[in-house]
């Protein structure tokens, strides 16, 4: 006696199968990483990771907040996540600890970061996942960009009174100033090369200048069509003043402080978003 076939077209002798690889291999390594204890995020202990390829978890207030991966260096890009969130406000870096593991090459080929990514939209969030975070310097055609009010930016905007690394006292020319305050930053600082700037010169008087008393020295030097405005994840500096940029809070124009209300989108940024650009 044959069975009927069921409402899709399959019997009783074929069907088909779905087994989720990924996902399991997703669940294990989230299950791996929650065995796993954690560690601030500074210095000393970064310097006790191997310099191996890995998959790292960061933790806020003991809030998960963000999952990543490092091709080639743990440390180094745990490293470049310590030395972000060392010039933005709001955020204390003995509150930010971090846990991780190594993978190896062919585990790293199936990116592992995305299938902590899947694993985690099923039993919460991540806020700083896809959120601003993670971003590197993302152009000139997004500095007029408003950003939602939960981007990472708008929470955590960067800390003008940070003093510039490796900043010595001493005449210096404009040009080298400008790489030095670039080198010297925890955040970007893109700009144009202003007319004259390997003939002009500016006079550092002490170590430990900060941003904000940087910016000013420069913006004293420069032609009045030229500005330097703070925005809130990033500063900027071209011959575009008085032109004002939807998420400035802060210019330097002539060698004065124009200070401003930067605007945000009432909108959040939702858990859609953030996995939207991992699936």
């Amino acid at each position: 006696m044959t069975q009927a076939a069921g409402p899709d077209c399959r019997g009783t002798y074929h069907n088909d199968f779905r087994l989720s690889i990924t996902k399991a291999l997703g669940d294990q390594l989230a299950q791996a990483l929650t065995y796993l204890g954690r560690a601030p995020l500074a210095e000393q202990y970064l310097a006790s990771l191997d310099e191996r390829p890995g998959v790292y978890q960061l933790y806020l207030h003991g809030a998960f907040v963000y999952v990543g991966k490092a091709d080639e260096s743990l440390p180094g890009r745990l490293a470049n996540h310590l030395q972000k969130l060392s010039g933005r406000r709001n955020i204390d870096l003995s509150d930010v600890t971090f846990s991780c593991s190594y993978v190896d090459e062919d585990f790293s080929a199936l990116a592992p970061e995305r299938l902590l990514i899947s694993h985690h939209k099923e039993v919460g969030s991540i806020p700083w996942n896809n959120n601003g975070f993670g971003n590197k310097d993302p152009g000139r055609q997004r500095d007029s960009t408003v950003l939602r009010k939960n981007h990472f930016d708008v929470v955590y905007p960067i800390d003008l009174d940070r003093p510039v690394e490796d900043l010595e006292p001493g005449q210096i020319s404009l040009s080298a100033f400008l790489k030095a305050l670039k080198n010297g930053l925890p955040y970007n600082f893109r700009y144009a090369e202003p007319p004259r700037s390997k003939s002009t010169f500016l006079t550092v008087s002490q170590a430990g200048l900060s941003a904000d008393e940087a910016f000013q020295m420069v913006s004293e030097t420069l032609p009045e069509a030229w500005q330097v405005a703070a925005l809130m994840g990033y500063v900027i500096m071209y011959p575009d003043s008085p032109h004002d940029y939807k998420s400035a809070w802060r210019y330097y124009r002539s060698g004065r402080v124009v200070e401003t209300e930067p605007e945000a989108s009432p909108e959040e940024i939702t858990q859609d978003d953030l996995f939207h650009a991992s699936e």
